[in-house]
């Protein structure tokens, strides 16, 4: 009888890790470039979360079941560590000196597509998203995870998930929708000297009038 890719997986066999990431790999970067909007973060994220399943397979369960969830939450984890640490960079920079600005001539390009407008917009509210919301949204939408196998990932009950992921949908349109208002560029105010129709010729006639 074969042994399961969690079975051998467990027991340290590089044919059952390499099995593994060629069936995770991709899977799981596509979740951190969702979470993070960055290809290399990303691509950081799929090296450290692979490092941590090799590390840590023997706290792998053993049995027959799929090994995508337990990966799933590997990966999270790594986010969430990923996460803590940009925080505490981003801490340490606002404690510096703030440079110059610099205009950003960015500014003036306008940005036409309304899919990419709304993705980003997506994108940034997804961060002002609480984190249990955000990792179920992530999971359960974006991974395409069901219920139970999101709460074995994050290690909560199904019902948890399910709340979560109700709430996550709620604030994500209405906090999408607050982003997009924000990036709309604002109308030009009405000038304030517009001339009125017929008054150049009148001043203009008043003037020759005079220099007679």
């Amino acid at each position: 009888m074969t042994s399961s890719l969690r079975t051998r997986l467990r027991a340290g066999d590089p044919e059952a890790f390499r099995e593994l990431f060629q069936d995770m790999a991709q899977a799981v970067h596509a979740l951190a470039l969702r979470a993070t909007g960055d290809r290399t973060t990303a691509e950081d994220v799929v090296s450290l979360t692979f490092l941590e399943v090799w590390r840590l397979r023997e706290r792998l369960e053993p049995g027959d079941g799929s090994v995508r969830p337990w990966v799933y939450g590997v990966a999270t984890n790594v986010l969430r560590n990923r996460g803590r640490a940009a925080r505490r960079h981003r801490q340490a920079m606002d404690r510096l000196p703030r440079p110059e600005d610099v205009p950003d001539v960015a500014l003036d390009v306008v940005d036409r597509l309304d899919d990419a407008a709304r993705l980003a917009a997506a994108r940034t509210a997804l961060g002002r998203l609480r984190r249990p919301e955000r990792e179920v949204f992530l999971l359960c939408v974006w991974s395409g995870l069901g219920y139970a196998a999101a709460a074995e990932a994050l290690g909560v009950p199904i019902g948890t998930v399910r709340s979560r992921l109700s709430r996550a949908r709620a604030r994500l349109r209405k906090l999408t929708d607050e982003e997009l208002q924000t990036a709309r560029p604002k109308p030009e105010p009405p000038s304030s000297c517009r001339q009125i129709p017929g008054d150049r010729g009148f001043a203009v006639g008043s003037t020759q009038e005079r220099s007679r």
